[in-house]
């Protein structure tokens, strides 16, 4: 059904950009704190884009191995629904940080070949939802958002326990496509809906959820 597909748009960092996604009808907004990330926001940004988000959409904060300092800070500010753990995260990471924040983790899980599907298992096992990623490539200066997909036929038609999502290289011209193959009823997005590096088109957010919600 329709309905029951969700849309994560991350990396948002104007007010207009947060409220195209609630027009879409998108689920989720999501708030990058890395600071080598074109995407990175202040703590103080994040939270006046919060607190002008509409009621009903979830807001997910994205960090990269953060330490309890700046995890402290995000969350005393910032009105949040969701931490995404988007680094080198330990089980035992996750674990601990959900039991210190009491918010819901979505932990991301690169994927190059065949050999890092398991990995999946493992964080399904602490986190309460699983972001199916592709993994960057050697050296590459951000954990995500770099626009390259996986193979997806490595998970097509897979179920785990926990709600997951699938993320990597998506845009309006193949979400459906994704969709289909994989069975994903999560899908999240960042540079396939932007105009430029950073810079989100709302028209495009609007043709991706559409695209999605097709399905």
């Amino acid at each position: 059904m329709p309905d029951s597909i969700r849309v994560k748009i991350c990396g948002l960092a104007t007010q207009e950009g947060v409220q195209a996604v609630a027009d879409a009808g998108a689920a989720y907004v999501g708030f990058v704190f890395f600071p080598k990330s074109p995407r990175n926001v202040s703590i103080e940004q994040a939270r006046e884009l919060a607190l002008s988000a509409p009621v009903g959409l979830a807001k997910v904060a994205l960090v990269v191995d953060a330490d309890n300092a700046l995890l402290d800070a995000i969350t005393n500010a910032v009105p949040l629904d969701m931490l995404q753990l988007h680094g080198h995260e330990s089980p035992e990471r996750v674990l601990e940080i959900r039991a210190r924040y009491g918010l819901p983790v979505m932990k991301a899980v690169g994927i190059a070949d065949a050999s890092d599907v398991p990995d999946i298992d493992v964080y399904n096992a602490v986190a309460d939802q699983i972001l199916i990623d592709a993994k960057p490539p050697k050296n590459a200066d951000l954990p995500g958002g770099n626009g390259l997909s996986f193979d997806w036929t490595l998970i097509a038609k897979r179920r785990w326990p926990k709600p997951w999502m699938l993320a990597g290289g998506l845009t309006p011209e193949n979400v459906s496509e994704a969709i289909a193959l994989t069975g994903a009823t999560q899908v999240d997005v960042s540079s396939g809906v932007e105009m430029s590096v950073g810079i989100k088109d709302s028209a495009k957010i609007s043709a991706f959820v559409a695209a999605a919600l097709a399905d």
